[in-house]
Formats: structure tokens, C-alpha cells, sequence
């Protein structure tokens, strides 16, 4: 049986429970036993013995424990997945507390596994990122900020038929450093920073920050996926020389494959972007970009881009990565915004003006939603608008004003709605007597 690299005190604890981030690095279980003496082997294989061949002789049998050890660390335990959900919402949070035209939020949906930090130490010589002190998969912001100006460039380049906005043009840019001086700088530079080789003065920071992206996965655990070389004979030949050689192997197809394993997050997992932008440091530095919220058109220009042609975290030359903008998460979240905008503007007004607005919205919704509909006389909103008008003429804490607001409120939206002779109604609500006339 396989067990964990821990000591000996730790190795029959259940790790079930752990975070991946840990089941997958110190407590996945690579280290071998040996079945029949117990014997611990660190480094290699478990080993169990078989009665096999013609001679019916005893022999030892390595058996691979790296798929059983990576299943048992790709499983996201309930408590995982609301750790998941409290730090998308955490964001999501965090974001409504900021100005909205300093901050651009984008919704992608994983189209193919997603997986990044293959580079990371691990015994299985294939890492995986995952977000500290929480063990979770995500995307360092530094990643989507590395893609995103890689497609800037690639559209600003114009090889990809529109540009989109983005230019390689560099116009002078005053800095406020001390002293003050003036600086060539590209839409790029300006937002994402200037690169300049070793040894350069010119450094400049971008004035984007780009948030990590913390994936919410809609499955049960994350997937192990294999990449299978057939050359690896010819790559891993020690010098130019052996390769001239007579005994040298020439790459081809029918090579002995050597399976891979690395981690990934599914594919039809939710990923939420989100981008903070220095405002008043853009207005200073480039105007044309912070006027009407230019440099979101771009950013955003430059999102699609990635997500159709070059995809996020690892691997993406083979498809890994790739996504598309999630329209229904955008919906809901636009919705979202809409609803906690009307709930802070109805707690500025006063109860009579609160009454009014329920009504007006309702109504709204209503004619938005069937603009065709009529109702006959005397059904549910004109109902409600007699007793509107009733409430208005029989309170004594309405302000004129607000009665005002009232009549010019049923006047609008009844015939909207209603099967009414509004001239009748006038009448029969007193509608005029509500306007003060």
C-alpha cells in the first residue's frame, strides 16, 4: 500500500479531508511498499509478488501507484467547494465596493481543462498552482495580465484584421516622477507597464491590476489528463555528438510512449475576471484612454481575443485553456447590480415616494416584459392604481409634490397597461386634484 511522505507517527491518518493543494503535494501517496515483507521504499514503486511464466517461479511486480495517488488527490470535498464559493463571492463583494468605472469584470466559461503551475517542484516532475493558505486551484492575476498583453500586441500589430483600437503608436507622456519628464509611451505600455531590456532607465507601471481568478468548478473533483511522448529516446541523447554517431536514434513515431499525468480544473468550469484600473494616474498619464471608459472597449477587445485564439494558464499550444465569454453569468450579474442599485436609490426616498416607485417598477416590468399586454378595467393594476390615487388624496404626511409624482405615475403607465378611457379616469381618480390644479 502506498503511503504519504510524512513520518512514521502521521502515516495512518486519514488525509480525505485535506485541502487538494496538500493531498496532491505532501500527502499524495507515491512512496512504495513492499507488500510482503512491509518494507518501505522510498522513491520507487509498490511491490507485490505473483506466481508467473512457464517455470512457475516466484517474481516481484511493480505496481504504478502515480493514477491511484493523483485520483485520490483530484477530489473537491463539500468543504472545498463552498471555500470556492466564498472566495468568488468574496470578490464579487469586494468589486461592489469599488467605483464601477474603476473596475472591468468579465465572465468566461471553460471551454477545454484549464491547468497552470506545471513548471511548480513536484515529485511527478508536473506542478500545479493552488492559492495559498487555501489549497485551491487559480489563476495568478499575473497570468491573465501576461495574456491579455499578448493579444494587445497581436491586435495592435494588425496582422489580425481589425486592431480594435489598439496601436503601437507611442505618443509623449508627461511622468510626475521627481523631476518631471516625458516619456514615449504606447496605449500597451501605458496600461499594462513598459518593458525595457536589462540596464534601461525608462521603467513605467502600468496602471492595471489584475485581480487572481479563483475558478468556481461545477464537478466533484478536478481531472488528470496525459501527454504521451514518443521520442523521448532521441530528446534525451546527452550531446550534439551522440546524435552524429553511427548508434544515434532518429525521432520518429513508433518510439516507446512514456505517459505523463498532470492535473486540471474541468472544462465547463466558471472563471470571473476581474480588472482594477488607477483611474486618476490614467487621467494624468493618457486622458484619451479614462474618457468614457475607453480603456475598457480595449481591455475587452483584447479578452475576446485571448479566449478565441490564444487561452489562459498552460499548455494552451494544444488547446488547453481555452474559454468564451459566459453571457448568462454576465446577465445574472448585470441583473445583480441593476437590483442593488434600485434597493440603495429606494432607501433615499421617503415612504410615500417608495410606494410610488413599487408601483411604477411593477408596471414597468410588466409592459418591458409583454409590451403588447392589455389588461381589462378593474383587473390587477388598475387596482392598484385606484389605490395609489386613494392613498395619495387621503394622507395628510404627503407632500404635494409627492401627490404630484403620484398622478403624473398613474397617468403614465395605466394606459400602458389598462383598457381605460383615461379621460374618464382623470375624473374618477381625481387626478387633477392630486396635481394641485
Amino acid at each position: 500500500m502506498s503511503i504519504a511522505a510524512v513520518p512514521h507517527y502521521l502515516q495512518d491518518q486519514d488525509f480525505s479531508t485535506a485541502s487538494p493543494a496538500l493531498r496532491f503535494g505532501m500527502y499524495l501517496k507515491l512512496w512504495g511498499t513492499n507488500r510482503r515483507s512491509g518494507e518501505r521504499l522510498w522513491g520507487k514503486e509498490d511491490i507485490d509478488h505473483a506466481v508467473r511464466g512457464q517455470l512457475q517461479q516466484e517474481r516481484e511486480l511493480p505496481l504504478d501507484n502515480k493514477a491511484t495517488a493523483l485520483k485520490a488527490a483530484t477530489r473537491l470535498t463539500p468543504n472545498d467547494k463552498h471555500i470556492l464559493r466564498a472566495l468568488e463571492q468574496r470578490q464579487q463583494h469586494l468589486a461592489q465596493t469599488l467605483d464601477p468605472a474603476q473596475l472591468l469584470t468579465l465572465d468566461a466559461l471553460a471551454t477545454a481543462p484549464f491547468t497552470t503551475g506545471l513548471g511548480n517542484e513536484h515529485p511527478l516532475e508536473n506542478g500545479f498552482a493552488f492559492l495559498n493558505p487555501y489549497g485551491l486551484p487559480y489563476l495568478p492575476g499575473s497570468g491573465t495580465k501576461g495574456v491579455l498583453r499578448n493579444a494587445a500586441r497581436e491586435l495592435a500589430s494588425g496582422e489580425w484584421g481589425e486592431s480594435a483600437g489598439w496601436t503601437q503608436e507611442k505618443n509623449p507622456r508627461l511622468l510626475q516622477d521627481k523631476p518631471a519628464r516625458t516619456i514615449a509611451l504606447s496605449p500597451i505600455d501605458v496600461l499594462f507597464g513598459l518593458e525595457t531590456q536589462d540596464g534601461a532607465s525608462d521603467h513605467v507601471r502600468g496602471v492595471l491590476t489584475f485581480w487572481d481568478t479563483v475558478p468556481h468548478i461545477g464537478a466533484d473533483s478536478l481531472q488528470v489528463e496525459i501527454m504521451t511522448p514518443h521520442q523521448g529516446d532521441y530528446y534525451q541523447q546527452k550531446s550534439s555528438s551522440d546524435r552524429k554517431s553511427s548508434a544515434a536514434i532518429s525521432p520518429h513515431d513508433s518510439g516507446q510512449p512514456t505517459i505523463i499525468q498532470f492535473l486540471t480544473v474541468p472544462a465547463g468550469s466558471r472563471f470571473g475576471f476581474h480588472v482594477q484600473c488607477n483611474l486618476s494616474r490614467l487621467e494624468r498619464l493618457a486622458p484619451e484612454l479614462a474618457d468614457k471608459g475607453r480603456w475598457k472597449q480595449l481591455l475587452t477587445a483584447a479578452f475576446e481575443h485571448a479566449f478565441e485564439w490564444l487561452g489562459f494558464g498552460a499548455k494552451t499550444a494544444v488547446g488547453y485553456g481555452a474559454m468564451h465569454k459566459d453571457h448568462a453569468a454576465e446577465k445574472r450579474r448585470s441583473e445583480a447590480q441593476q437590483q442593488k442599485a434600485q434597493a440603495v436609490r429606494m432607501a433615499s426616498f421617503s415612504p410615500a415616494m417608495q410606494t410610488i416607485e413599487a408601483f411604477v417598477q411593477e408596471l414597468r416590468a410588466k409592459h418591458t416584459q409583454y409590451p403588447t399586454f392589455k389588461e381589462k378595467a378593474n383587473g390587477t393594476f388598475h387596482t392598484q392604481a385606484r389605490a395609489l390615487a386613494k392613498t395619495a388624496l387621503e394622507s395628510t404626511d404627503w407632500t404635494a409634490e409627492e401627490k404630484h409624482a403620484a398622478a403624473l405615475s398613474i397617468e403614465q403607465w395605466l394606459p400602458l397597461l389598462v383598457q381605460v378611457d383615461m379621460k374618464d379616469e382623470r375624473k374618477k381618480l381625481k387626478l387633477t386634484t392630486l396635481k394641485g390644479l
